[in-house]
């Protein structure tokens, strides 16, 4: 019991160092530079631009109607961020790949949705690049996100199909 309660307190550690180095990076980077401004950190490769995205992942419905768009990208992640919490709370602590992941989405939601409730966008800033082809800028929860998702998928690989209920450990 008490080893289940550690375990579970690293895994809201690491949801909260997630959000609090995603909002620290956003802070910093925000307080340097002037929106679109671009720093290069890895010349043709990696730079630090600043834009905002109003729209979803990689600026999907950006165009949406604002009170349809507000509504949508609020109670989405909201929604999300509850289903994590009842997830991770029916997955058994053991589960280390599976609770990291969750834990790592939970942090990314987390920091993605305060800055939509605080300043109405997302602050993106991480600009990867190959020649003229770009990936949509993005930010340390956006990363977060994507890292906690394929950890999920690897667990779900891992474990075989079938073989996996939530809250239930795997067979041995």
């Amino acid at each position: 019991m008490i080893r289940e309660r550690v375990m579970r307190s690293l895994y809201v550690l690491l949801t909260l160092g997630i959000l609090a180095l995603d909002q620290a990076t956003k802070a910093l980077v925000t307080s340097r530079m002037t929106l679109y401004s671009s720093v290069p950190i890895i010349r043709d490769l990696v730079h630090l631009t600043l834009v905002t995205n109003r729209g979803a992942l990689f600026g999907l419905f950006h165009d949406m109607a604002d009170p349809y768009r507000e509504a949508l990208f609020t109670s989405v992640p909201i929604l999300a961020i509850v289903l994590i919490v009842v997830f991770q709370c029916r997955t058994t602590v053991a589960d280390t790949a599976a609770q990291s992941g969750l834990a790592l989405i939970l942090g990314g939601a987390l920091g993605n949705l305060l800055d939509r409730l605080r300043l109405g966008y997302v602050v993106d800033y991480l600009d990867v690049f190959v020649g003229d082809h770009h990936w949509p800028a993005f930010n340390v929860a956006d990363a977060s996100i994507c890292i906690g998702v394929g950890l999920l998928i690897l667990d779900l690989l891992a474990s075989g199909p079938g073989q996996r209920r939530a809250g239930v450990p795997p067979e041995a």
